[in-house]
């Protein structure tokens, strides 16, 4: 079944792209290419609404009973210790890769600027009550209600701690909120079977309404971000062959469903419930898989934070504005916090790249040319972000002894 998925994901990437094409050639341009368009996205839509449903409550159920069922406080604190850890070695690994690429590959050189209009009122960057708004719930059913996974896992954590703290006493409750994950997790497999549907649907509509030539006019922007994205891979890849060895190959052939889902929807959140999935049948233990996923979906969604620090060069690149290294220390600095809880989601990234464009007086008009393709670059970005998600996974539950041979 999983197999079947997989293979029916595959050839809706093909047949997909192709549909679209013959589509825009039939159709050409106007209200009903746009029409058609819409109508494409309506299965797209509906599949990660489908997915928005059951994120919030997978999330709340798998990672309360993961908290709860640890042995002491000092045990989650070393875990989160040790996960953070690495989220911030691989964020900063990500980062520097992606502000080299630029520099090498010089993408924003040679294209054309957009005009700069008259500038309104100034977008303040974000402030530290602005970032406590988004960390802390006010309402844990608003944060559910609004899919602020950040808040979930704040919550999440909090109660869980809390329950482990009582012992015996809440052992049914967690048992309870335990098969409430099981029964999403099968709810899960249902959402799933929409999949092939949705990746098809997304990918002609982006071709019929986009057309093939906007692979040309950005191939070198397009190219060299997924040869950065690509020498992240291998750096992740790496990283976990040291600690595992041979059993790298098998982890990311065991995550490439998920990875094919979030590379097609151009969704990360997508693609959770069966990372989920995979890397408990890969071996991960439960309680570590649901612990650090959830973190990694807020804190270590690595594509999408060097896609931040690529863009925001490729900008001051268009506009011939040479920013000193200082200024680029300062952003890798600024990216590192701001690109913390970004939500899995499509255009996510183009709000962090906003913030930091307004933060060192850059022309927000050149977001105008990452707009066109950000589609196509989210795509390998959110496939990134699962791939270094599954990876943090792994290398916690290797090092807490947590990871069984399957």
């Amino acid at each position: 079944m999983k197999s079947r998925l997989t293979l029916m994901v595959a050839i809706a990437m093909l047949t997909g792209p192709l549909c679209g094409l013959v589509l825009h050639q039939w159709l050409g341009t106007g209200e009903l290419t746009a029409r058609v368009a819409a109508d494409l996205s309506l299965v797209t839509t509906a599949f990660l609404h489908l997915i928005k449903m059951i994120i919030a409550p997978l999330v709340f159920s798998t990672l309360t009973a993961g908290v709860a069922r640890m042995e002491s406080a000092s045990s989650i604190a070393r875990i989160g210790a040790k996960t953070l850890g690495w989220f911030i070695f691989a964020s900063l690994v990500s980062l520097v890769i992606g502000i080299v690429m630029v520099h090498l590959f010089h993408p924003g050189v040679g294209l054309a600027a957009p005009p700069i209009s008259a500038a309104g009122p100034p977008t303040a960057p974000p402030q530290l009550t602005d970032m406590i708004d988004h960390i802390i719930p006010s309402s844990i059913v608003q944060a559910m209600a609004s899919n602020e996974i950040l808040q979930v896992v704040v919550f999440s954590v909090l109660f869980g701690i809390a329950a482990s703290s009582l012992g015996a006493r809440v052992k049914p409750l967690i048992d309870v909120i335990d098969q409430m994950a099981s029964v999403i997790l099968r709810l899960t497999g249902y959402v799933m079977m929409v999949a092939p549907f949705a990746v098809f649907s997304a990918l002609a509509a982006t071709v019929l309404t986009q057309g093939p030539q906007v692979l040309l006019i950005y191939a070198k922007f397009i190219g060299s971000f997924y040869l950065a994205l690509g020498l992240l891979w291998a750096f992740l890849s790496f990283a976990l062959f040291l600690s595992i060895g041979g059993r790298a190959g098998k982890l990311l052939a065991a995550i490439r469903s998920p990875v094919l889902i979030a590379f097609s929807t151009a969704s990360s959140e997508a693609a959770y419930p069966r990372t989920l999935e995979q890397l408990e049948n890969f071996g991960v233990s439960p309680k570590i898989a649901a612990f650090v996923l959830p973190l990694g979906y807020s804190f270590n969604l690595a594509g999408s934070t060097m896609y931040c620090a690529f863009a925001v060069l490729f900008i001051a690149q268009i506009f011939h504005i040479e920013m000193s290294l200082h200024q680029q220390i300062v952003m890798l600095l600024i990216l590192m916090v701001l690109s913390k809880g970004i939500a899995g989601v499509p255009r996510a990234s183009l709000m962090v790249i906003a913030s930091t464009l307004t933060y060192f007086g850059l022309p927000e008009q050149g977001l105008v040319m990452i707009i066109a393709v950000d589609h196509l670059l989210d795509m390998g970005r959110s496939a990134t972000n699962v791939v270094g998600n599954a990876v943090a996974s792994t290398l916690v539950a290797k090092w807490e002894n947590e990871l069984q041979s399957v």
